[in-house]
């Protein structure tokens, strides 16, 4: 559970500006008018992209190189022409109309997730993205591994976007075992999985396009299931729906570990009036993710909540196992 000395600290379980709070609703009335949606949305990309830049990640450049690589011949081989997309995932958001599903989210999608240990440790003076990132994966790596057991063979990362969580765990576990591992990426993205597959130069990893509420893969066959940085992307229904797919797939005792912002976190509940209005706009499910009790859910749907523990200022990392 949260631990108590954040409980002191906060004394709040969510942030005043999500939910049914005056504030929150105010925020939201503002995001419906167009015009101003359309000015928090380019200030929100304005942002990103001046965060990462300033500090060493050349987002410009990253985008133009993956669009002159040819990754887009990877995207046919990939696609399953046959899957049905969620409504859920046909809104905008990340200040893209067409959410995941286009070049332009896939092609930023890599200098958005490097700067993303920047904004947890902003006020860290010469700290490099590297090292951020590096610190990132690593908390959450080092939160999850005592629950599992060794060896852990088979690993899937549920929206792993353009792979890099999945490559991380990937290689935790490879070099923290004496045995292989066979690693999945699952996404609803097929312009990220192309991505993905291009990354992936030696090919380490299995890249599936599909839905994560209803895979293919057999029951009991996975030993850990991963979401990072997921759950707040999605309606509530939406995560229960993925829990109960993932308690299918999972072996007997296997590993859910979830790693996402944290509601009771005070650099969360504390964020500027600017910067909360701005995260809202381009994540239509916050009202729904930060009044969401995932401990709660995931006992409903049959698993044994182990722990959750803040992982970093801004993250809490939640284990649970298959009963």
């Amino acid at each position: 559970m949260t631990t108590s000395t954040d409980k002191a600290i906060t004394n709040k379980v969510k942030p005043d500006w999500a939910g049914d709070d005056f504030l929150s609703r105010f925020v939201n009335l503002l995001i419906k008018i167009k015009p101003v949606y359309s000015i928090m949305k380019y200030q929100a990309r304005k942002i990103l992209i001046k965060t990462a830049e300033k500090n060493g990640i050349p987002w410009r450049k990253n985008c133009q190189e993956l669009a002159r690589s040819g990754v887009q011949e990877l995207y046919d081989a990939i696609a399953d022409p046959n899957l049905t997309y969620p409504d859920y995932y046909q809104v905008p958001f990340h200040a893209y109309p067409e959410g995941n599903l286009c070049w332009k989210a896939a092609f930023e999608a890599e200098s958005a997730t490097l700067s993303m240990g920047l904004r947890v440790w902003k006020n860290e003076p010469g700290l490099t993205w590297q090292a951020a990132q590096k610190r990132l994966r690593s908390s959450f790596h080092q939160t999850i591994e005592p629950y599992t057991k060794k060896p852990v063979q088979d690993i899937l990362d549920v929206g792993c976007s353009i792979g890099i969580s999945t490559q991380e765990l990937h290689n935790f576990y490879l070099n923290s075992q004496d045995a292989e591992v066979r690693t999945v990426g699952l996404d609803l993205s097929a312009y990220m999985l192309a991505v993905a597959s291009k990354r992936d130069a030696n090919k380490t990893i299995s890249w599936v396009h599909g839905k994560a509420e209803a895979t293919d893969f057999e029951d009991n066959s996975f030993d850990l299931v991963t979401l990072q940085f997921v759950i707040h992307e999605l309606p509530r229904s939406a995560t229960e729906a993925i829990f109960r797919e993932v308690r299918r797939i999972l072996r007997p005792d296997g590993v859910l570990a979830i790693v996402d912002n944290d509601p009771g976190s005070p650099v969360i509940q504390n964020l500027p009036p600017a910067l909360f209005t701005l995260m809202k706009s381009t994540e239509p499910w916050s009202d729904d993710y930060y009044t969401f009790n995932v401990e709660e859910s995931l006992q409903k749907n049959g698993f044994k909540h182990q722990s959750t523990t803040p992982s970093d200022p801004r993250h809490r990392t939640i284990v649970a196992t298959k009963n």
